[in-house]
């Protein structure tokens, strides 16, 4: 990443981050409300969203179908049981195409980090006005369906552009987390102003990890490993770790009781604070971006005049 777009500073130099009641860690749960099509018009770009081919893919869309007729309807009940307050990381075609799930969505009020239309269409070859156009598109549609702005941006696939951030905050989003780039929310200028990136997870993360032939117990000792160290790290200043699932996979019947074992177990350590994307971002920005920012011209200085070796 260019440092016009981002300053780089080592966390271990940073002012102290402080979370809501000296927590020690944000925890940030994010299951993937995702649409494949069945033909989708590809491959898009520079990837086939279904890896077997020719198209279709029957076995990959019926797995990913069982997520939103089947696996969510589990997952969400868990959610609920844990109380959780949950991120939505949503394909605005779920929406669309199934009222049941947005009803049951906008009756809890999550947060919505808009992953693109389909989760089968990529970004990669848009360019600037049609990028701007397919954003435009997602902002308006969410509110015409619910009357409620977007907070957040997660591009299909990871397949953002270099326009991708500028184009984000002239609409108006407040983060984003196409980089997997730190353990913080990070200011990434633009010439269009400022967009956070939120810290998210693609090394232990159920969509990612489950496709490699583990299975939910590994799976969940990642996590409490993962955990774990975040919220001992957290003790001297504030560590953020992001908890992505998918419905299709660990809303399957032999995996669910591993999601109630981990939320158990994260949830019931002091000084843990379970928070929604927005309220990490507005936090962050309120009362911890200035320090950093102070921070970032301070290093910047330093470096520059060679008192750093």
């Amino acid at each position: 990443m260019e440092r016009e777009r981002v300053s780089y500073s080592p966390i271990v130099e940073r002012p102290p981050l402080r979370w809501p009641n000296d927590a020690r860690l944000a925890l940030w749960i994010v299951p993937n409300i995702e649409y494949f099509e069945y033909l989708p018009p590809g491959p898009i770009g520079q990837r086939d969203p279904y890896p077997r081919s020719p198209h279709p893919d029957i076995l990959t869309y019926g797995l990913r179908d069982y997520g939103n007729r089947v696996g969510f309807w589990r997952m969400f009940e868990t959610l609920k049981q844990f109380d959780v307050k949950a991120t939505l990381s949503l394909n605005l075609a779920c929406y669309e195409h199934f009222p049941e799930i947005l009803e049951l969505c906008e009756s809890r009020r999550y947060d919505v980090m808009c992953h693109g239309i389909y989760n089968s269409n990529y970004l990669y070859d848009l360019k600037e006005e049609e990028e701007r156009a397919y954003i435009r598109d997602c902002v308006t549609t969410f509110r015409r369906l619910t009357a409620r702005d977007l907070s957040g941006w997660y591009t299909p696939a990871g397949s953002g552009t270099w326009n991708t951030p500028k184009l984000l905050a002239e609409a108006g989003l407040k983060y984003y987390v196409d980089i997997y780039h730190d353990d913080h929310p990070i200011p990434l200028n633009t010439p269009a102003g400022r967009v956070l990136t939120m810290p998210y997870s693609m090394d232990v993360n159920d969509g990612w990890n489950l496709r490699l032939n583990i299975e939910a117990e590994e799976f969940g000792r990642a996590v409490m490993d993962q955990f774990d160290r975040l919220y001992e790290e957290g003790a001297k200043t504030g560590r953020m770790m992001s908890f992505a699932l998918h419905p299709y996979v660990m809303g399957q019947p032999h995996r669910i009781g591993h999601l109630e074992k981990l939320l158990d177990y994260m949830l019931s350590r002091p000084g843990v604070w379970q928070a929604s994307g927005i309220e990490i971002a507005e936090w962050y920005t309120a009362n911890c971006l200035a320090p950093f920012e102070e921070h970032l011209k301070k290093f910047a200085g330093d470096t520059a005049s060679g008192g750093r070796q």
